[in-house]
């Protein structure tokens, strides 16, 4: 599976998660992803069937991810695709500036130091 194989790689290189906060779509509603989740002390905070107000902060990214990419672009093949996202992406955790996080970059919140959630 997909899921648990990125998971485990992001995991191995940045450390596991308190919880993750998934819908209710297919791929995060597995008997694997479950396990992955079990064996990692991980919980899995899935949210409610059709209120997709319950995560805010994935709405609100799909929508930029539209509006500034999906939409900004032409894809004249797949590598090109992949080279437009990977550009967009880059700025976007490196680079630009979140409120929700103290007007700082994703990538900042990198810890080195073995914490595996920011502090609440």
């Amino acid at each position: 599976m997909r899921q648990v194989e990125t998971l485990e790689r992001v995991c191995s290189r940045l450390g596991y998660p308190n919880s993750i906060r998934v819908d209710q779509r297919p791929e995060f509603v597995s008997k694997d992803l479950d396990l992955w989740a079990y064996a990692n002390s991980v919980t899995l905070d899935f949210s409610r069937p059709g209120k997709p107000t319950d995560n805010a902060f994935i709405e609100a990214f799909n929508g930029r991810l539209r509006a500034e990419c999906l939409s900004a672009n032409w894809f004249m093949s797949l590598p090109d695709a992949r080279e437009k996202l990977e550009c967009w992406r880059r700025d976007y955790n490196t680079v630009r500036s979140h409120s929700a996080i103290g007007i700082k970059p994703p990538a900042s919140l990198i810890n080195h130091a073995g914490v595996t959630s920011p502090p609440v």
